[in-house]
């Protein structure tokens, strides 16, 4: 094992995705997950992101313009992970994403957080998901993290919004 350590505070700054059509793309993560387009080039690249970032997404038809979506057993990337403020923020995300019909592939409550999981057009896939605060994490009694996955409670996290 390597005794290099990468420095504690490095973020992962973004994801940039190969999608097969670039409107499509952006009517998923701008019109209905509510990011910003920060730069566009024609119909080929557009950089997206949340709070004026200069993007947290990337998306471009350089390779893959009218492709088919990537077989799921193929290597790859598994999801996408988008952290949202807070757990009502979560709640918000839920509700915009049923109002519009739009199709999840699962819930999780992981002790450590709380998600939702969804494909995007191109079958990319997507989590949406808070952090609990660190103190709340479970833990073990040896003081290693006790992740799981267990159903969340959906109409728990809906009781966030009737504040």
């Amino acid at each position: 094992m390597s005794e290099f350590k990468i420095p504690a505070d490095t973020t992962i700054g973004h994801v940039h995705l190969k999608v097969s059509n670039l409107d499509k793309a952006l009517a998923f993560y701008v019109d209905l997950l509510g990011f910003d387009i920060m730069q566009k080039y024609g119909d080929q690249a557009a950089f997206i992101s949340a709070g004026g970032y200069h993007h947290h997404i990337g998306l471009n038809t350089w390779e893959s313009k009218g492709s088919p979506p990537a077989p799921k057993q193929y290597p790859g990337l598994f999801h996408t992970a988008i952290k949202v403020p807070s757990r009502k923020d979560l709640a918000l995300m839920l509700k915009r994403l049923n109002d519009h019909n739009y199709p999840f592939t699962g819930y999780a409550d992981h002790g450590v957080s709380e998600a939702l999981y969804l494909d995007d057009p191109d079958g990319n896939g997507v989590e949406i998901y808070w952090d609990r605060p660190k103190e709340d994490w479970p833990m073990h009694k040896d003081g290693s993290l006790d992740m799981y996955t267990r159903r969340l409670n959906l109409s728990d996290l809906m009781r966030e919004l009737e504040d």
